[in-house]
């Protein structure tokens, strides 16, 4: 069976465009794949987050996507900082990637112009230790989005490397697994792009009924349709794509007539909406609170996940050392 890893960032809570894209994608994956997800905690320190963030967004993460469906009896998921042999192969992929090329990456110069009082050798080898989390594995696929593809053409590269240089093809070549075609693309509530916590305009899992309601009535609409069957702008569309997500057919079929024949009230539309979301979200936000209310719970999981993450990687480090040279 093929192994899929996929790193999930401890960045805030779950919108519904992340559960209707990625982690939709996730929980069918570990149906056909051995899957290892993790939580890239020591991805954040390049921010330098405070002791206690990166404790409550490690478990709220984990809270989040356990209620959304991964099963750690069908994956692994663990936390990134509880699997010290990922450092480990860290250390040895650094020894053969070379300045030039990290500093080349396109995530590094961004990063390096937004934030230039913290250009941190961490930001600088982000690509390696991305690596050693997909390389620790033997990971075959990674779901990654294409702003993470040039970071797995360097973690291909350091494989490349490792087995020519030791003569042995000991890595497999980690592919890009697209997740395109399986998850929905879920619109923001400005009226364009994607919905993304950065932008503000995201419906989270969690989010109360109240505050639901309140988004959803100040998304952006327009003057209303102009002529019959007339095609929808954007902004519009974007209502509709939710509805479509969350509402029943014939719910959809309703509204997308009042549009046709220019009766559409974007009042009406917007209650049907947000109610259609609250009742969507309901179960999902029921099973975060059980959750996250029980921490113990958590860590228990956390650290089941991490003993079989240790397994895996704990053998991948043997062999890297007998490669190498070092004493097993």
């Amino acid at each position: 069976m093929e192994t899929v890893l996929s790193g999930i960032r401890p960045t805030g809570n779950l919108h519904i465009g992340n559960y209707y894209g990625a982690v939709t994608s996730f929980v069918r994956l570990q149906e056909e794949y051995k899957c290892f997800f993790f939580i890239a905690d020591w991805h954040s320190l390049t921010t330098h987050p405070k002791p206690e963030d990166i404790r409550r967004s490690t478990r709220t993460i984990l809270a989040e996507y356990l209620a959304c469906g991964i099963d750690p009896q069908k994956s692994t998921i663990y936390i990134q900082s509880d699997v010290k042999e990922v450092l480990e192969l860290y250390l040895y992929l650094n020894m053969n990637a070379y300045l030039g090329e990290l500093e080349r990456v396109t995530s590094f110069k961004e990063k390096a112009r937004k934030q230039p009082d913290n250009v941190n050798a961490g930001l600088l080898t982000y690509p390696t230790l991305m690596a050693a989390d997909i390389l620790i594995h033997r990971a075959n696929k990674v779901p990654v989005g294409k702003d993470q593809e040039q970071n797995m053409e360097m973690a291909r590269l350091y494989a490349n490397r490792f087995n020519n240089k030791y003569g042995k093809e000991y890595f497999p070549i980690p592919q890009s697994f697209s997740l395109v075609g399986q998850g929905v693309k879920i619109p923001g509530l400005d009226g364009s792009g994607k919905m993304g916590k950065s932008e503000g305009n995201c419906i989270y899992l969690c989010e109360e009924p109240s505050s639901i309601r309140k988004k959803v009535m100040r998304a952006v609409t327009d003057a209303g349709p102009q002529a019959l069957n007339s095609e929808k702008p954007e902004v519009i569309q974007n209502l509709f794509t939710l509805l479509s997500v969350v509402s029943p057919k014939e719910t959809y079929d309703y509204f997308d007539e009042k549009w046709n024949d220019m009766t559409l009230r974007y009042g009406d539309l917007k209650k049907q909406l947000a109610e259609d979301l609250i009742n969507t979200l309901a179960p999902i936000r029921e099973r975060i609170l059980d959750f996250s209310s029980d921490t113990e719970r958590l860590d228990r999981i956390a650290l089941e996940g991490a003993e079989k993450a240790h397994e895996s990687a704990a053998k991948t480090i043997r062999d890297v050392r007998e490669i190498i040279g070092f004493r097993v």
